[in-house]
């Protein structure tokens, strides 16, 4: 077969997401050249790599054959380009990280710090859910992941480098902005505009009061951190996020924090890559970096007028 490495990546990325239209979006491509790399390659294999039934690709025999080849390959083209970047230093290099949607609000400081300090270097930033950084870490993706705690059980490394509190938050004007002291219990007849399932701050909201035997009202249900704030400013109920969202909404005075017993809910920031995985001088010194130095380049954001405790 005289296949190329570009007709490998793209049919590795289509394989991947089962979507034309998502590999064309992660590739820079459009998608009539995807499908013509796709349809080269198949030429080449001869025999159908994907099958359509109604709306939805599938990978045909020959298609999950080919796929495993593929992703060898491209780990050896990454493993091979890891030693070109080793014998270079941190004079060049390219870093591939992934944060949670939370982390994104100081990752990218962090981010601008490293690249002033090793202007040589370039990288490329995902921002996704719990879910995306789990799948991006065991299909080996990215070289550093920035997430909270990851679950046990997996190959992975995983290091604390920031405190990550977790507090309850209401509009300015609710009426409970003007307790202190608040039990958890009083929260049980408040609505609350909840993160997606699987959501790391969600799962942390959903112990906390499980531990107290408080069943909280969650009717709506956001997918960024950004709707659900946006709601409980609008005053359609509480909400649960990290400290490290709020630095905009308190120079505007737009949020408040409840002082209720308990909270903050006190969890960490973790720098993640798999187990045994050959980092990149860059890799490492990025990793370095954020353990050593992420709290000299980012400060927890407060409240202007913070209330009396």
């Amino acid at each position: 077969m005289n296949v190329t490495l570009r007709q490998l990546r793209v049919f590795e990325s289509v394989a991947r997401h089962l979507s034309f239209t998502r590999a064309s979006e992660e590739l820079f491509l459009t998608q009539p050249a995807v499908s013509m790399q796709i349809k080269q390659l198949e030429g080449q294999v001869g025999l159908p790599l994907f099958e359509q039934l109604g709306k939805r690709i599938y990978l045909t025999e020959a298609g999950r054959e080919l796929v495993g080849y593929a992703r060898r390959i491209m780990r050896e083209l990454r493993e091979a380009q890891l030693v070109m970047e080793e014998l270079q230093g941190l004079n060049r290099g390219r870093l591939g990280v992934a944060v949670a949607t939370t982390a994104n609000y100081f990752a990218t400081h962090l981010l601008a710090a490293f690249s002033r300090r090793n202007p040589g270097v370039s990288f490329s930033l995902d921002v996704t859910n719990r879910e995306g950084l789990l799948r991006l870490l065991m299909e080996n993706e990215r070289d550093v992941v920035i997430m909270g705690q990851p679950p046990e059980g997996q190959e992975l490394v995983a290091d604390a480098f920031m405190a990550n509190p977790l507090v309850v938050i209401a509009s300015p004007d609710h009426p409970l902005t003007r307790e202190r002291d608040i039990p958890p219990e009083r929260l049980q007849n408040e609505l609350f505009v909840v993160r997606e399932r699987g959501s790391g701050t969600r799962v942390a909201m959903e112990r906390f009061f499980a531990r107290k035997g408080v069943q909280l009202q969650s009717e709506m249900e956001m997918s960024s951190n950004e709707a659900l704030k946006q709601a409980v400013q609008a005053g359609l109920g509480l909400g649960l996020v990290s400290q490290h969202t709020l630095a905009m909404e308190f120079s505007l005075g737009c949020l408040a924090i409840l002082d209720v017993q308990g909270f903050p809910i006190q969890r960490q920031w973790y720098v993640v890559h798999r187990a045994g995985k050959r980092l990149s001088p860059v890799a490492a010194e990025f990793r370095r970096f954020v353990l050593e130095e992420a709290e000299a380049h980012w400060q927890l954001p407060a409240p202007q007028d913070a209330p009396d405790t």
